[in-house]
């Protein structure tokens, strides 16, 4: 289990988050280091959507801290965390459909950058900001460049959350978090919004919540996962899946039938 440690850009301390009587978060120590890739793993139910909302304000925990850069910020909101640069990609990355490409991403940027309200940018239009150096570079580093002037109704679901996380990272924010980025898509959709994640490896600190995480496993840094709410194994890709409980709880591995055939 992790231990928050020196240098750790996100903590959490003890988090405990209960519904009723059930803790769907319990007692979880979680370090997230600077420009680190971590994942997180775990069956239905085992506490990493809750943990997420932990992180990022949309619960407050029963019992333990969240902390920033050693900052507690356990009772702020998550517009409060945004501003410090913790985001998970719907807070601020909610595409107008009836909008192109091109136009979601000026939003985005200066919702961001300018003190405008996205009433006087919608009124006002975007087209004197099309040009803005950063718009430019995120159409090409998300590979966006093809479809800047289609509106988002018309995507792909791999564009538009290749869209999604270019929105987030335009912002950029210290701390991404991502949820089931890869959820839903098509093998062939999927190999590019990795690509377009790969390219942020030692860059941005990234934390991951994927079912599929074979297909991170190039980029991840650190595995951890929960079951029924805690943290029962963390470290690399190969430690944790050969950790006995996690052959036990999330792959149901039958460890005392397997040791009984080897004998």
């Amino acid at each position: 289990m992790d231990t928050p440690a020196a240098g750790g850009i996100v903590q959490a301390k003890g988090v405990t988050k209960r519904f009723g009587a059930h803790a769907a978060v319990d007692a979880v120590d979680f370090t997230l280091h600077e420009n680190e890739v971590a994942g997180i793993i775990g069956s239905n139910g085992a506490g990493k959507t809750t943990f997420f909302n932990l992180i990022t304000g949309y619960h407050r925990p029963d019992e333990g801290a969240i902390l920033h850069k050693g900052v507690d910020i356990t009772r702020m909101t998550p517009q409060q965390r945004v501003a410090r640069g913790i985001m998970r990609t719907f807070q601020l990355t909610s595409t107008f459909d009836n909008l192109s490409v091109t136009d979601n991403l000026v939003l985005a940027f200066f919702r961001a950058y300018r003190e405008s309200s996205l009433l006087d940018l919608l009124l006002n239009t975007c087209k004197r900001y099309r040009g803005e150096p950063r718009i430019d570079a995120a159409l090409e580093t998300f590979d966006l460049q093809e479809v800047r002037g289609r509106q988002a109704r018309n995507l792909s679901l791999g564009e538009k959350r290749r869209l999604e996380i270019a929105m987030a990272v335009l912002v950029e924010p210290e701390v991404l978090l991502l949820d089931e980025p890869l959820a839903g898509l098509a093998e062939s959709e999927i190999r590019g919004v990795l690509e377009v994640l790969e390219k942020h490896v030692g860059r941005r600190t990234i934390l991951i919540v994927e079912h599929k995480i074979s297909h991170v496993r190039e980029f991840l840094q650190r595995l951890t996962v929960m079951h029924e709410g805690r943290i029962i194994a963390s470290g690399s890709y190969e430690e944790c899946l050969r950790h006995p409980e996690v052959r036990r709880s999330y792959w149901q591995i039958d460890i005392a039938a397997e040791d009984g055939h080897a004998a």
